[in-house]
């Protein structure tokens, strides 16, 4: 997020769902506003990123969205273990700073991760 006002509004979420959890108290409401600051931020990626997420949250009341991946000695890839609490938590926290290159290409993997499970 590149204005202060929309950091404050993410920062008071990511302490929502630090003290709550998936299913925090106008959690999908929060992230629908701060999907209209990043509209204004003219950011596509974190638009669509938020909107699929708040969506993925209404739908499933869980964000077990499988996005993160290790690699082993021989290059094979396997999906991380990780709760639906921390794994958002992980994805907000990159929003946080969303045009780091390597920040954008995970949200790019979130953004196919929440595409492929709710369509």
């Amino acid at each position: 997020m590149k204005t202060g006002l929309a950091n404050q509004k993410l920062d008071a979420i990511i302490a929502n769902v630090e003290k709550s959890g998936v299913t925090a108290s106008n959690l999908v409401e929060d992230l629908k506003a701060l999907r209209e600051m990043a509209l204004l931020e003219q950011d596509p990626l974190v638009v669509k990123l938020l909107r699929l997420t708040y969506e993925f949250l209404t739908e499933n009341e869980c964000f077990d969205v499988q996005a993160q991946y290790d690699e082993d000695e021989e290059g094979n890839e396997y999906p991380i273990e990780i709760d639906d609490k921390e794994n958002l938590l992980y994805l907000l926290n990159l929003l946080k700073n969303a045009d780091h290159k390597i920040n954008r290409e995970e949200m790019k993997d979130y953004r196919s991760a929440l595409k492929t499970e709710l369509y």
